[in-house]
């Protein structure tokens, strides 16, 4: 037996109710590979731009003879760093959710619905915690190494993701 809208107690047809549903996005997320691939590139950006400065400013200075820099030193560098990764990427963070490295290896930042994460979740939930836990003296190089190795568990996010809210899909 058919019926009409009329004789429905809704009066808007199925179609129409299928219109109105939030459309689910299916986020396709990158591999860990992927993801360690990514970081690796950034971080040997990073390294051919900081070598020549921790030269330059005495940071190998008393290496052969066991001297180590000092804790100023190491996050005033720490700090520079930031400052030059977030120099070097913020520009593709902003428009495209991607690094450099992510660029190269077709991924890309996104929130948990599939958006573009504003600068906020890029720069301060994201990557703040992620590069600033580590320049905490004794504690930052552990609780920097449980934040990645978070990538293991089933959602495939690292910490830093997790409280950011967002993912890394590939393109």
């Amino acid at each position: 037996m058919n019926t009409t809208n009329a004789d429905n107690e809704n009066p808007v047809s199925d179609n129409e109710l299928d219109k109105n549903e939030p459309e689910v996005k299916v986020l396709d997320k990158a591999s860990r590979g992927y993801r360690l691939g990514a970081s690796f590139i950034d971080g040997l950006i990073m390294i051919a731009i900081l070598i020549p400065i921790m030269y330059l400013t005495g940071g190998f200075d008393g290496h052969s003879e066991g001297v180590e820099p000092s804790s100023i030193y190491n996050l005033v560098m720490g700090l520079i760093g930031i400052a030059i990764f977030i120099a070097i990427n913020f520009r593709l963070l902003t428009n495209s959710g991607q690094t450099i490295g992510k660029r190269v290896l077709g991924t890309k930042i996104v929130t948990l619905s599939g958006e573009l994460p504003s600068v906020n979740d890029h720069l301060i939930k994201r990557y703040g915690v992620y590069l600033f836990l580590g320049q905490i003296p004794f504690v930052g190089p552990l609780l920097g190494l449980i934040n990645v190795l978070m990538i293991f568990g089933k959602e495939k996010q690292c910490g830093h993701d997790m409280l950011a809210g967002t993912i890394v899909v590939n393109c």
